[in-house]
């Protein structure tokens, strides 16, 4: 694993990589309150056979803030396409959870002649507008707490608002999400304030139509719904397959919107299987 940093539309970046140069590349994007390294267990298990690249947003994990709180889908896709191009990467599969998800959505319609396949954990159209998990992000957004007198605080902070989480996942995060201050209080390493900004703007003009990048498709695409999530409803996945014949989906029970988290062994399976059926395919 290596830790590398470049600049993207003038922020300074953070990535991650594992696997050798040379072997076919995918290229991870993580999710709202996320880092980079929240695919570390899953990076691991395919490092032997696949060059990965996950990079921290801007506004997260050890990524430059953005001043001008440009935390929207224009921006996030408009940095991959400056990583992509920074990295050598001609051809390449691109996953993305959540925001990352949306992300890569826009970027794959886009970039046809680039990605070779997509992979998307529990986002769809409309996810993030509307509906139970939209409401429910958007409440945890505006209650997140600036900071914390200690980490047993944090650590039940992050045990409140995802009850099923793991304990590996729960302590990638305190690894990865909070920074020692002064007086020995705690503090997010993502820009709390920018991010929540964004995420409760209601200008309609902010608002993105995933719908016609959907319908753009034009790589072997794999969604993947938590069975428990309330983010991603079934009848949504269902009406992508029907819009766009590149698009399958599979549903891992009990997980929730966080499935690389919540079930990693069904989330490697099915990614495993997907990997794999491309590289049979003529």
């Amino acid at each position: 694993m290596y830790d590398r940093f470049t600049t993207l539309n003038g922020l300074r970046a953070h990535y991650v990589e594992w696997g050798e140069p040379n072997r076919p590349a995918i290229l991870m994007l993580h999710g709202l309150r996320s880092y980079a390294r929240t695919f570390e267990p899953l990076a691991v298990r395919l490092s032997d056979r696949y060059r990965i690249v996950a990079v921290d947003a801007r506004g997260r994990g050890d990524s430059q803030w953005d001043p001008r709180g440009e935390y929207y889908t224009p921006a996030y896709v408009a940095d991959l396409e400056q990583f992509a191009d920074h990295l050598g990467l001609d051809r390449f599969v691109l996953l993305g959870h959540s925001m990352g998800g949306a992300t890569a959505y826009v970027y794959a319609a886009r970039h046809p002649e680039r990605v070779t396949a997509a992979v998307i954990e529990d986002i769809g159209p409309g996810s993030s507008l509307s509906g139970a998990g939209a409401e429910r992000i958007k409440r945890e957004v505006a209650g997140t707490p600036a900071e914390f007198p200690s980490l047993d605080a944090a650590r039940a902070y992050w045990r409140r608002i995802r009850p099923g989480i793991t304990a590996d996942a729960l302590e990638s995060r305190m690894r990865h999400t909070l920074r020692r201050g002064t007086c020995g209080r705690w503090f997010w390493k993502f820009d709390l304030a920018g991010i929540a900004a964004a995420r409760l703007d209601t200008d309609p003009a902010r608002q993105f139509d995933l719908w016609p990048s959907v319908e753009a498709l034009r790589c072997p695409t794999l969604v993947v719904r938590g069975g428990a999530s309330d983010f991603l409803p079934a009848a949504t996945a269902a009406e992508m397959t029907v819009r766009n014949p590149l698009v399958h989906t599979v549903e891992i029970p009990g997980a929730g919107h966080y499935v690389h988290d919540d079930a990693p062994d069904a989330f490697h399976h099915q990614l495993e299987q997907f990997l794999t059926s491309l590289e049979a395919a003529p």
